[in-house]
């Protein structure tokens, strides 16, 4: 069984902790954060775990095996470099860090020490998100011609970070997870509408070396809460809406038929398809309780993440070059050219 560690029992904590709590391969050693009620509520709800103030002595502790990190995104390098070099596996809230050249660090470290890094991508590990997966691999959506994204609502500012990383890492991770290829570059733009806070909205397009093009639309200053993506392919195309109780997923046969006229040379013609709209049968795990049985396997047969530390940070390089295409007023910013 897999001793783990819990560090930070804020918005997100609780719900790796229940579903640490919950698996067979699992025990909950400890728990830390700084807020002594969070602490409070952490001993009430499992009087089995050890609850600390100091993270310190969560990665002190040679008995466990793994630590899984929530905390601001402003300590998440600092925390996962020591518990890293403390020998334990790590499992680390998005966004992996807030610099590029801290999240190169950690898979570095990572590497050196053969432990495995993973960063919690949760989307990815959604029945919805994984059946798309499936969908585009088997070429039922043909070649995949873009990724359209509605991500808003009303609320909640974060102190720490602006709307782009946020909301982004969940696109911007189920894109990496989805497609193979991978963005060459960024452009952006996004406004501040609340005084002496970040950014609240943006919009924010990845390109791609192909005519794939990736679209983000990310607000929150919105009336209403919408989270609805679009994956466009050739042969059918995707319409995913995650607050659908039923139907998360609705598949198109449709598009448009390209070819060439017969009657007038170089003319092209084009004949629009309109066919069946099916829904799948979709896993409805918890996507927590499928990516924590995954670290499981991970951390006992040495294998590599879906959403491991190299995932981790090509997010984190989008993140950061989307926040510079802003800065400068919506200059495309090449990937990697500032690394």
């Amino acid at each position: 069984m897999i001793r783990v560690g819990i560090v930070g029992y804020g918005y997100w904590g609780p719900n790796l902790v229940r579903n640490f709590s919950e698996s067979p391969r699992f025990k909950v050693a400890s728990i830390s954060d700084l807020s002594s009620a969070r602490r409070a509520a952490a001993e009430k709800q499992y009087p089995m775990a050890k609850v600390v103030a100091d993270c310190k002595d969560v990665l002190a502790d040679p008995s466990v095996d793994a630590v899984a990190i929530s905390t601001p995104v402003s300590t998440h390098f600092e925390i996962a470099r020591a518990a890293i070099e403390a020998g334990k596996h790590v499992l680390l809230e998005k966004p992996m860090t807030r610099e590029v050249g801290e999240a190169q660090r950690l898979v570095d470290l990572a590497a050196k020490h053969k432990t495995t890094l993973m960063v919690d991508h949760t989307f990815v590990y959604l029945g919805a998100v994984r059946k798309m997966k499936e969908l585009a691999d088997a070429g039922e959506l043909g070649e995949l011609l873009y990724y359209d994204s509605v991500r808003i609502n009303l609320g909640l500012f974060q102190h720490d970070v602006n709307v782009i990383w946020d909301l982004a890492p969940h696109d911007l991770s189920i894109l990496d997870y989805l497609v193979a290829e991978k963005p060459v570059a960024v452009q952006a733009t996004g406004t501040k509408h609340v005084a002496g806070r970040p950014e609240s909205m943006a919009y924010v397009t990845l390109r791609y070396e192909s005519s794939f093009l990736a679209h983000l639309h990310i607000n929150w200053l919105a009336p209403v809460k919408i989270r609805q993506t679009l994956l466009g392919g050739t042969k059918k195309m995707i319409v995913y809406d995650d607050l659908a109780i039923a139907e998360k997923i609705k598949v198109y046969d449709r598009g448009v038929d390209v070819e060439p006229s017969p009657d007038v040379a170089y003319q092209l013609r084009v004949g629009y398809r309109s066919g069946d709209m099916w829904s799948p049968k979709i896993d409805q795990s918890e996507a927590l309780k499928v990516e924590v049985a995954h670290f499981a396997d991970c951390v006992e047969h040495g294998k590599t993440p879906v959403t491991d530390g190299e995932a981790g940070l090509r997010v984190v390089r989008v993140l950061a070059a989307t926040s510079k295409s802003i800065s400068e007023r919506g200059r495309v910013i090449r990937l990697g050219e500032d690394d």
